[in-house]
């Protein structure tokens, strides 16, 4: 019974409600960090130069498939504030991101968790895992992939960016206890994931990188 209330616990938290305040580089690909926006003028990315005909208009659609129609009059009112903003530069690192903050937090890394959340999210993520900690528990969880990760919804609000991310995702885990014996879980069966992530940078800030606003599910 308590395991199934560690378990219980441990997911909701994926569903709570941040507003963190990272202030440093969030993950993406090998430098680990939420990639600093390029130039941009639109809000989708611009053609590569040299792409002609069917393959420049094949990505142009991927790119528009990437943003939801809400968002649009959003991404266009951040453009207008930020010129450099770069969709699917900004797709990129929120992928990676999703990646390595579930990861830091199912291996009770509390140095990246610390880093990338603002103290009452840290809080509660430091909660969770003390409480794993003491009954003797670890996860081995892994991000077998994520399905879909689109712009949902996007929005400027006193000189703060908002762009939200839903991802759909499937993750395997498994429970053990402090003998390494599996409790609960199996990394063979992938559990289905769905949830929307919120990113947030101050636009009249130096600091080109974004912070985990908030994630909800669904």
């Amino acid at each position: 019974m308590t395991v199934i209330v560690v378990l219980a616990m441990i997911f909701a938290l994926l569903a709570l409600r941040l507003f963190s305040v990272l202030g440093r580089r969030t993950g993406h690909e090998q430098q680990r960090q939420l990639p600093t926006p390029v130039d941009d003028r639109a809000a989708t990315p611009r053609t590569p130069a040299g792409l002609q005909g069917d393959s420049a208009q094949a990505g142009q659609r991927a790119a528009e498939s990437a943003i939801a129609v809400p968002a649009q009059a959003g991404l266009r009112a951040l453009i207008a504030a930020d010129r450099s903003f770069d969709v699917s530069q900004f797709l990129n690192g929120a992928r990676s991101a999703y990646g390595m903050i579930l990861e830091a937090f199912w291996k009770g890394d509390r140095e990246t968790l610390k880093r990338f959340c603002e103290q009452d999210v840290y809080d509660a993520f430091d909660a969770a895992i003390t409480e794993r900690e003491a009954q003797g528990l670890t996860l081995d969880n892994k991000l077998v992939r994520i399905d879909t990760a689109h712009v949902s919804d996007a929005r400027v609000d006193n000189g703060t960016a908002y762009v939200s991310v839903h991802f759909e995702a499937d993750l395997s885990a498994i429970t053990r206890n402090k003998d390494g014996a599996v409790v609960a879980g199996s990394l063979d069966d992938a559990i289905a994931t769905v949830e929307t992530w919120t990113f947030s940078r101050d636009l009249r800030s130096r600091d080109p990188n974004w912070q985990l606003a908030e994630t909800d599910e669904g």
